[in-house]
């Protein structure tokens, strides 16, 4: 699994720190972070609940791109 840049991004570009993030989606910080380096999967509700406090949709976030070849 990949590192999230993309909700890492999108959480800087609103200043919020991993624990603001956490508290607001009802996590630990450490569970932020295991998200944004790709050590850990999250739920769906989790993913809404994150694309809901950062106000970004789903395919921003969380849709991984198919190679083409």
């Amino acid at each position: 699994m990949a590192k999230n840049l993309r909700l890492k991004a999108a959480r800087a570009a609103l200043d919020m720190s991993q624990d603001a993030l956490a508290k607001k989606v009802g996590v630990t910080r450490q569970t932020v972070n295991a998200v944004e380096n790709g050590d850990y999967n999250p739920t769906i509700n989790l993913c809404i609940a994150i694309c809901k406090a950062l106000g970004r949709t789903l395919d921003e976030l969380f849709w991984e791109e198919e190679d083409s070849k």
